[in-house]
Formats: C-alpha cells, sequence, structure tokens
C-alpha cells in the first residue's frame, strides 16, 4: 500500500483575482506563504519520505514549506505541471467561461485527457517509489492536475472543490486507487 498527499499549492495574486494561472510563474503571495506554512505543520507528522511537486514557483515554494519539517528535500517532476492555458493564460476565469461556455472550449487550452495522460503515470512512478521505501508520498501541484486524477479514481465532478492549499489523501493498494479524503484545508493558526 502507498499513501499519497495530493495537494495544491498556496495562493498567489493571480489566484486571487481569479485568472487562470496555468504555466504562468507567480511566487506566492502573503497569504500563500502562510498557506504552505500550515500544510507544512499539517503534514508534518504524515510520515512522508519524499515531497515532489510542480515545477512552477508556487508548487516548489509550497514543497519546500512542507519538507522542512519531515526533514527531506522537496524534488521536481515536468510530470505535475500546470495545465497550459495557451492565450488565456492570465485572464480572468470568469470572462473565458462567459465567451466559450468553459474553459476547456477556449481555443488552445490543453485538453484535460492530455493533462491526466502525463499525470497519472507520474503520480503511479511516485507511488512506486514511496511503496518501495515504505512511505507515504506528498505531491504539490495545481487544481488542474489534481480535478483529473480525482475524476479519474471515481470522485464525481460535482463533489470536487481543490481549494489552494488543501489536500486530498488517495491509498493505492495492489494497483488500485482509493480517495480516503478530500479538500482537507489546514488549520493556519496550528
Amino acid at each position: 500500500m502507498t499513501t499519497i498527499y495530493l495537494s495544491r499549492h498556496g495562493e498567489t495574486a493571480l489566484n486571487a483575482d481569479g485568472r487562470l494561472r496555468g504555466l504562468a510563474d507567480p511566487d506566492l503571495d502573503d497569504t500563500g506563504r502562510g498557506q504552505a506554512a500550515a500544510l507544512g505543520r499539517a503534514l508534518a507528522d504524515s510520515g512522508a519520505g519524499f515531497v515532489v511537486s510542480s515545477p512552477l514557483a508556487r508548487a516548489r515554494q509550497t514543497a519546500a514549506a512542507i519538507a522542512a519539517p519531515l526533514g527531506v528535500t522537496a524534488e521536481v517532476d515536468e510530470g505535475f505541471n500546470d495545465r497550459d492555458y495557451g492565450e488565456w493564460t492570465g485572464q480572468v476565469k470568469a470572462e473565458v467561461v462567459a465567451r466559450f461556455g468553459s474553459v476547456d472550449a477556449a481555443p488552445g487550452v490543453e485538453p484535460r485527457r492530455d493533462v491526466l495522460a502525463r499525470a497519472r503515470p507520474t503520480l503511479e512512478r511516485w507511488a512506486d517509489r514511496g511503496e518501495q521505501a515504505g512511505c507515504p508520498v506528498v505531491v504539490v501541484t495545481h487544481d488542474a492536475v489534481i480535478r483529473p486524477l480525482l475524476v479519474e479514481f471515481g470522485v464525481a465532478e460535482d463533489r470536487l472543490d481543490v481549494r489552494t492549499a488543501s489536500y486530498q489523501i488517495l491509498d493505492r493498494v495492489d494497483g488500485e486507487w482509493t480517495v480516503r479524503e478530500l479538500d482537507i484545508l489546514p488549520d493556519a493558526r496550528d
């Protein structure tokens, strides 16, 4: 069995403004740094032996805050990179939805199936590492990566609320995935 703590990065100015982030690379803002520290405290007793993130700054900074109390070094894996929104990166999400009916329908946006096609094998690879080492793995990525993975593992789309700095707990037993808990938000006061 392997446990994965599938975490979303902390807040950035683009999140706060409701903009599509995608491959834009903003740092965490003050709120996001506090959220990342809270995630680090919440996962400090998880026993995770690996922390891995997307290469984008917001994910790397969140991963570093989680890795420090665990005494491990955060690693980076391109397979967890955010969805490419093309020319819509940095645009207000509500405006893109109003224009096209959904973000998925906007031209040039990376299809969800492509996100899943790179994220699923990446997650499997890290689950293998955790299983071989006998420890959980923390993954820090983006809502556009987490959502298709959760749907793939049987979570209904209407149950998905992947807030910034939240985490989900997934277990893999004999190659089968179970979502144990969804959208856990650490208490920033801990």
